[in-house]
């Protein structure tokens, strides 16, 4: 009987078991986790969960019992320590796990501030686990200082809810301005006045010199040569594919795990889906940050696990709460020369077209969801708007898909 074994347990390992199961698969699967909860839902750790809005269980993609229902075993809290890819085994300490296909969701890990400017000191704080949560939370008192270091949307999330609790706000970002690796400065714009609306400091084109405080962090240097209070910091300078299994197995990386349109590795029976792994994309090879990305490249490893040999054709998008706010972007905004602003009378609402040429790439959308909507299926079918149509806020955008 054929035995799939799946390191990581986030929402890529969680869709791929799943989806085998789904699929008729009736071997022998285990699903491996190094953190002690149930595979869970990320996105809402820095909104909902952090403002105390959503409780633990409610973040659990399947309740525990759907593993053992599904004659899935799950080990949590089990660290791998090596893959053994020449006699198809996983080295978890003295124990020597066989596989007949090995599969590798094992995510991306926070970039963190190097020890020697202060990001040792307790009081640092990274988001990306559970653990990392709940470490934080008991931060989150009305009136406190927060400093966070970079202004991607992990930042200004993390600051919309320090922000919301009453705490006193500073994000500081080293690049001419917010999102500017991943946005348009209209969109930068956007995000900039409504969290200065709510009180945050943002300062732009300043990176952070160091962090000071004598075992904990109670102070900030800047680049400018400013110096903070400060009573704790966020790091959200970015995440990293973590590659270290795959790498020391022999793996192929470019930009993470190294995959083909199937999501095999250069092992031919080894795989890799989510934020750890890279694929072709239209002539080039991206790794895309997303669930949705996660959940669509594990269902389509799954079904190449079972022999289907599907290509993963990737349908980019993206989204972002902070305060009312709903961000959702379509499509992947790289390479444009030109951005149409749509604004629908509502100061809060508005939508941001990238276009290469006449060429739709993609569309940011805040608290647009039928720009959204439609921007998402125009790039999707390969068909770009009249861009006169676009900006006109009067002109109705559905006839377009037409």
């Amino acid at each position: 009987m054929a035995h799939v074994v799946v390191i990581g347990a986030g929402q890529a390992g969680a869709s791929l078991v799943a989806k085998l199961r789904n699929a008729g698969f009736d071997g022998e699967i285990t699903l491996i986790g190094a953190e002690t909860a149930p595979p869970y839902q990320r996105p809402p750790l820095s909104k909902a969960y952090l403002l105390g809005e959503m409780e633990v269980e409610r973040l659990y993609l399947r309740p525990e019992s759907f593993y053992a229902e599904n004659n899935i075993t799950l080990r949590l809290g089990t660290q791998v320590d090596a893959i053994d890819a020449a006699n198809h085994l996983v080295v978890i300490g003295d124990e020597k796990l066989p596989y007949d296909q090995l599969a590798l969701t094992t995510g991306s890990v926070p970039r963190r501030l190097p020890g020697s400017i202060g990001g040792a000191l307790e009081g640092v704080h990274v988001v990306r686990t559970l653990d990392d949560v709940d470490r934080m939370a008991t931060e989150f008192s009305q009136g406190r200082r927060v400093l966070i270091i970079g202004g991607g949307y992990i930042g200004l999330e993390a600051a919309a809810v320090a922000a919301k609790k009453g705490l006193k706000v500073t994000l500081v970002e080293m690049a001419d301005r917010i999102l500017q690796r991943v946005a348009a400065p209209e969109t930068s714009d956007y995000f900039r006045a409504l969290h200065t609306a709510h009180g945050v400091d943002i300062r732009e084109g300043v990176g952070l010199d160091r962090l000071t405080g004598d075992g904990r962090v109670t102070g900030a240097v800047l680049s400018d040569g400013t110096t903070l209070e400060v009573d704790f910091a966020i790091v959200g300078v970015g995440i990293a594919p973590d590659t270290t299994l795959a790498e020391a197995a022999g793996l192929e990386i470019d930009n993470g795990i190294k995959t083909d349109a199937l999501g095999r590795t250069s092992d031919t029976a080894i795989w890799a889906a989510g934020d750890c792994a890279s694929f072709p994309y239209h002539g080039t090879r991206i790794r895309l940050e997303s669930v949705p990305n996660a959940i669509d490249q594990a269902e389509i490893v799954a079904r190449n696990i079972m022999g289907e040999n599907v290509d993963y054709i990737a349908t980019p998008w993206f989204w972002s709460d902070q305060y009312d706010v709903k961000l959702q972007i379509a499509g992947l905004n790289v390479g444009y020369d030109n951005v149409v602003t749509r604004r629908d009378g509502d100061d809060a609402s508005a939508s941001f077209w990238y276009f290469q040429g006449d060429t739709l790439l993609a569309v940011d959308a805040m608290n647009d969801p039928r720009a959204y909507m439609v921007g998402k299926r125009l790039i999707e079918s390969g068909k770009s708007p009249d861009k006169a149509i676009v900006a006109d806020s009067a002109s109705d955008l559905k006839p377009l898909l037409k």
